[in-house]
């Protein structure tokens, strides 16, 4: 018996180890909005109250592999998280976001996008947001570097 005569149900075996395949699990997944191709599910160790994770039906790594359905669907859910956290929560920012990768801090091989209503006061000093991440964020710097390039009318900020 070759390789060839092993078959595999990655399907079968995608919905006993993803916990977003397992959307209709209760104790894994608590839906909040669902569609032709995406749902919705509130964060199971949220960064905020109301942190909300939109994640497509079918079984895809990346952003990027989405179709156009897929992609129209998820903002459709993206959208009505929006208002309905807006009107329970009502919060003065919101952080939208997608770990593409390993490297970028993916833990779950299944796409997934963080939709987190902010509040002020919510982290110490919010100034650069998501570049936070990375060692190289001054948001000082960059007001500074931007405020003279506006007034030196130069075409290249960097």
């Amino acid at each position: 018996m070759g390789p060839e005569d092993l078959k595999l149900d990655v399907s079968e075996d995608l919905s006993l180890n993803c916990l977003f395949c397992r959307q209709d699990d209760a104790r894994l997944n608590q839906i909040s909005h669902r569609n032709a191709t995406c749902f919705a599910r509130l964060d199971n160790f949220p960064a905020s109250e109301g942190h909300t994770e939109i994640v497509p039906k079918r079984h895809v790594e990346s952003f990027f592999d989405l179709t156009p359905e897929e992609l129209q669907d998820a903002f459709a859910l993206i959208l009505a998280v929006r208002t309905d956290l807006t009107r329970r929560l009502r919060p003065e920012g919101w952080t939208i976001g997608v770990n593409e990768g390993r490297a970028a801090g993916r833990s779950i091989d299944h796409l997934h996008i963080h939709v987190i209503p902010r509040r002020f006061g919510d982290v110490e000093n919010p100034a650069g947001g998501i570049r936070q991440i990375l060692p190289n964020c001054d948001p000082e710097t960059w007001r500074a570097a931007t405020t003279q390039a506006l007034q030196k009318g130069s075409g290249v900020l960097r």
